[in-house]
């Protein structure tokens, strides 16, 4: 499941993913997403893992051929979640995007809120 807030008047896009993410959160969340980078152009993505469990093979599809055809899209890009394999998603996210990216625990999501801004 994911929760999405977009931040009125602005670029930033707020998301919690739960559990596992299916085909049906892509659906929402990429119209959403594509209609931020027509609006401003480059988006700033906040994308918080909440016990997180990871994506159908559908949806890693869909996410993965998304993040290929708008990889200079975004301006910046902060994952919040469990050291344990965040900061490696995050490591490996770097090679397919321009974006500035950074990684914070779930003790620091006041810290990534103030970031995804700066």
């Amino acid at each position: 499941m994911i929760k999405i807030q977009q931040n009125p008047n602005s670029n930033i896009l707020y998301t919690i993913a739960i559990k596992k993410l299916n085909q049906a959160d892509y659906e929402r969340l990429l119209p959403k997403v594509e209609n931020l980078i027509q609006q401003y152009g480059k988006v700033r993505w906040y994308f918080e893992m909440e016990d997180f469990d990871g994506w159908t093979l559908e949806a890693l599809w869909s996410d993965i051929k998304f993040d290929f055809k708008h990889r200079n899209d975004f301006e910046k890009i902060v994952t919040v979640g469990r050291k344990d394999w965040m900061d490696w998603m995050t490591q490996l996210m770097k090679p397919f995007t321009n974006a500035e990216i950074r990684f914070f625990e779930l003790e620091e999501q006041a810290a990534a809120r103030e970031w995804i801004k700066e």
